[in-house]
């Protein structure tokens, strides 16, 4: 244990600082290329048409989580444990990821199958427009077994630290990606009669290299199953995987809501939802560069007073940051409804309520971290299947009055309810020193702020922008102040770790 804990803990989150930041330079280009494509897509294709790209991209994460059966988080979790057990630890790395790579690939080929085989039967039951073109369903089943087969080779490379060659193998995956929706859009395909297909076929061929790349990068291959291992791995995932799936059905229940529940209009009333949230990219950004670094760190072997330590701290911190980006994206929000064409801007007013729920998605993933830590997975499930109850209650409730409003509404009082009852399990199971007042500090400020700006009505745009401008300086000045950064130093930090 460290001598002096709290040099240890603020070490340990500028090594997770550090990881953040190799990931997020790779999540964020490779986002600010993806995203290419919803301007692109959003002024090619009609709101209908970009309901189909949205109804799709909403469902295939649904399949990653249950064909993946919670195998990433075992992978960090075993291999964790294998480091602390000692003996052969290589051979040990090597049998686990030949257990998890094997099982969720044969799970990913007997989806496949089993869509190809019955692709008119599962056309059918995603509505009329797929009936029609049942080889959309087939091209995204296709799409789905090459992200599964590549995830855990992914994964090793994060738990190997090898956060370069993951960086450019996911930029890899996107440049190219972006780059045939664009020639394909170039030679007219778009215009043909498989249309928005297209889109899928580009998806295809990006996830098929990129899979190809990610095993030869992932070193010795093997498929062999160890089904002794596995059935000790399933007791872990067994959870995670059941809770995925329920908190995956909760992202994705708002779009077949709307899909179902909406009087008239769904497909279109889907494709400008659809197009809204994505202007929140760097809200997601943020979450996801900070799950993919935050994850492999806090499952490491730590000591449990020096896990809490760095839990509670990164969580205030996420925090701050998630409410500065907030401001960032609410406050400009007509600047940024430009990101789409012109037929979908008529939802942007939900955008602030979409990014609370974004940052209420990342305070639970923080909260999540203990019971995954201590092996207590089925707590996951809980506080999950509450949140998808919580979502179709609320979506049958305001859906079919609001629209796209109240799926966005619902949606974020699902992450509330998801949040408190991690809160209240935390506090009963796993006591950590959470600082909620000094969180609570940072949203009520942000929240004040963001309703101060909508309350003040001036003469031009230009100059609300600026007031805008002065409110988020006027919040980054308490933050600093609160948490005593020295701006100055920080700078010259950095500048100095730049010359190195």
């Amino acid at each position: 244990m460290c001598a002096h804990t709290h040099i240890c803990v603020e070490t340990m989150l500028e090594k997770l600082a550090k990881q953040t930041a190799i990931y997020g330079i790779s999540t964020i280009l490779g986002r600010m290329l993806s995203y290419l494509l919803t301007p692109f897509y959003t002024r090619i294709f009609g709101v209908e048409s970009y309901g189909i790209i949205t109804d799709v991209y909403a469902l295939i994460p649904f399949a990653l989580v249950v064909l993946t059966m919670g195998m990433e988080s075992s992978y960090f979790r075993f291999a964790a444990k294998a480091e602390a057990e000692g003996g052969n630890v290589e051979q040990n790395k090597r049998k686990l990821f030949a257990t998890t790579w094997g099982i969720t690939s044969l799970a990913a080929v007997i989806f496949f199958v089993v869509v190809a085989l019955f692709r008119n039967e599962a056309s059918a039951l995603m509505g009329e427009v797929y009936a029609a073109n049942p080889l959309y369903v087939v091209t995204v089943a296709a799409i789905v077994m090459m992200d599964v087969a590549a995830c855990i080779p992914f994964s090793r490379l994060r738990e190997q630290g090898k956060a370069l060659t993951f960086v450019l193998l996911k930029l890899f995956n996107i440049v190219l990606q972006v780059g045939l929706a664009f020639a394909f859009w170039a030679v007219g395909l778009f215009d043909s009669e498989f249309g928005v297909g297209w889109a899928f076929v580009a998806n295809l061929a990006a996830s098929t290299i990129t899979l190809v790349a990610v095993v030869a990068a992932s070193g010795r291959i093997s498929l062999r199953i160890d089904w002794a291992l596995l059935l000790v791995i399933f007791g872990y995932s067994l959870p995670l995987l059941l809770s995925g799936v329920a908190g995956t059905a909760n992202e994705f229940i708002d779009r077949q809501l709307i899909k179902y529940l909406v009087p008239t209009g769904s497909l279109a009333q889907l494709g400008i939802y659809g197009a809204i949230t994505k202007i929140a990219v760097v809200m997601t950004l943020f979450t996801q560069m900070y799950r993919l670094a935050a994850e492999p760190f806090f499952l490491a072997n730590y000591r449990k007073e020096e896990f809490k330590a760095m839990n509670a701290a990164a969580l205030k911190y996420f925090v701050m940051g998630s409410m500065f980006i907030f401001l960032a994206i609410a406050l400009y929000r007509d600047i940024f409804a430009y990101i789409v064409g012109k037929d979908f801007r008529t939802g942007i007013e939900i955008l602030p309520v979409v990014l609370g729920a974004n940052v209420l998605s990342g305070v639970w993933l923080n909260l999540s971290f203990w019971y995954k830590r201590e092996e207590k997975t089925m707590f996951a499930l809980w506080i999950t299947l509450t949140g998808l109850v919580a979502s179709v209650g609320f979506g049958l409730w305001l859906i079919p009055n609001l629209g796209i409003y109240g799926a966005a509404w619902s949606r974020f009082l699902a992450e509330v309810v998801m949040v408190a009852v991690s809160i209240v399990l935390n506090r009963i199971y796993y006591p950590t020193p959470y600082q909620f007042g000094r969180m609570a500090e940072y949203v009520v400020l942000a929240l004040a702020i963001f309703f101060v700006s909508e309350w003040i009505e001036l003469p031009n745009e230009w100059l609300q922008y600026t007031v805008s401008t002065l409110f988020i300086v006027i919040y980054l000045c308490y933050a600093a102040w609160r948490e005593k950064i020295d701006i100055k130093g920080l700078i010259g930090h950095i500048l100095k770790r730049g010359k190195r």
